[in-house]
């Protein structure tokens, strides 16, 4: 078998960072040549029924080893990072023993990774943890999720002595930017029930995310030269700033945790004639989710019945819904994830994702899908860390979970 490390560390040598700007699917070459090698490793390692389509999706089985009637179960992980930082030419390496001391990812730079700012890394003092060299994100999101469930795999195609029914895997493109879902076959994948191994820290087990929408303000001016614009400018940037006032300012991103949504200032964009501002909308609650879009619509029209209409113009796109609604008549799929959990040795931390998942619409379209930690913490960013061990956990928690389904 090969090294969990080892496979990841391989995986995050390709580039397949998502862009939302090019309207394909795979947005980006790399994740199309990234999910050709995969495939091949899935054939490599005796997978059966190996198939990668053109728009970057990979799926794969593992036979049944039982003569009795078994739910057929799903793993689901992304090939893509986020564009948020680069990922290309990324210099991973593994600081072992870690002491809980500062590391120094990057001497020239003076980049350090400090447990005064992230003091969750103490809780790994003694393991062997994988860095960056603070230039790039690590991509643990989800590459190591991606390694965990192939390993898995792997690891039970040499062990037949442990018997379970037929596993399907999948792997897709563009999670990162809101797409993982979009092309999805759950009919072929055919599955009752999935997981997404694409959460943080260990023992995360989530079935709760958040509603989402996105909106995009755009604002109208009348630009004038300014030395004879009295009564005549409209300056569209004034505009936006005026809207953007007019939403609560505490219910933002910085200022809310667990349960509490918000509105998220995204991107701006302006001139005299012409202004932009981009949200997102998120809440666990649907009714407030819906009450907060209703908010943001009264708000352009008060600015209308100011400064007339068609001064603003909202349009709102809904991206996804919270799952809950959706496990929860299932709840025995997390509660054998959570079983599976404690008997090797891990504490469960169930509690709700601030964000979105495939599993979120892979949920409401038929396939429900807990989402799994994958082991790593502060995603996206030049600080991003993996301990090896909790990969390791990661990837014993699947056969478990597939050992526990056949025997139930």
């Amino acid at each position: 078998m090969k090294n969990i490390t080892e496979r990841f560390l391989d995986y995050v040598s390709y580039s397949t960072a998502s862009d939302e700007t090019t309207n394909m699917t795979p947005s980006t070459p790399g994740q199309m040549v990234f999910a050709k090698h995969l495939a091949e490793e899935l054939k490599s390692i005796g997978l059966e029924d190996v198939s990668l389509d053109k728009n970057g999706y990979i799926m794969a089985t593992l036979p049944a080893n039982i003569d009795k009637e078994v739910p057929v179960i799903g793993f689901i992980a992304h090939i893509d990072t986020s564009p948020d930082m680069s990922g290309k030419n990324i210099k991973a390496r593994i600081v072992k023993n870690y002491n809980g001391e500062d590391i120094l990812l990057n001497e020239e730079q003076v980049i350090v990774l400090s447990p005064d700012t992230y003091p969750e890394i103490l809780k790994y003092k003694g393991q062997d943890i994988i860095v960056t060299d603070g230039t790039t994100l690590l991509g643990a999101d989800d590459k190591a999720g991606i390694a965990e469930i192939v390993t898995a795999m792997e690891y039970l195609i040499a062990h037949p002595e442990i018997k379970h029914g037929k596993i399907r895997i999948a792997f897709t493109p563009d999670e990162e930017i809101g797409q993982g879902a979009d092309h999805f076959d759950v009919k072929k994948f055919g599955a009752e029930w999935g997981y997404t191994i694409d959460g943080s820290e260990i023992g995360e087990l989530e079935y709760e995310n958040f509603n989402a929408a996105g909106a995009k303000v755009t604002f109208k001016g009348l630009n004038v030269h300014p030395g004879y614009a009295k009564h005549k400018m409209i300056n569209s940037m004034r505009i936006a700033f005026q809207y953007a006032n007019m939403l609560p300012r505490h219910e933002t991103p910085e200022h809310t945790e667990g349960y509490e949504g918000f509105y998220h200032l995204v991107s701006m964009s302006g001139t005299v004639e012409e202004s932009v501002l981009s949200y997102i909308i998120r809440d666990h609650d649907r009714d407030r989710f819906e009450r907060r879009k209703k908010e943001m619509q009264h708000l352009t029209n008060k600015i209308n019945a100011e400064f007339g209409e068609g001064s603003a113009v909202i349009e709102i796109r809904d991206q996804y819904y919270n799952m809950r609604e959706k496990v929860e008549p299932v709840m025995h799929v997390v509660d054998l994830a959570e079983e599976s959990m404690k008997e090797i040795g891990i504490t469960p931390n169930i509690k709700p994702i601030r964000g979105g998942t495939d599993g979120a619409r892979l949920s409401f379209e038929g396939l429900p899908c807990p989402n799994i930690f994958a082991g790593g913490h502060n995603f996206h960013g030049r600080f991003e860390y993996l301990p090896i061990p909790s990969m390791e956990k990661a990837m014993r928690l699947i056969v478990k979970i597939i050992e526990k389904s056949a025997k139930k």
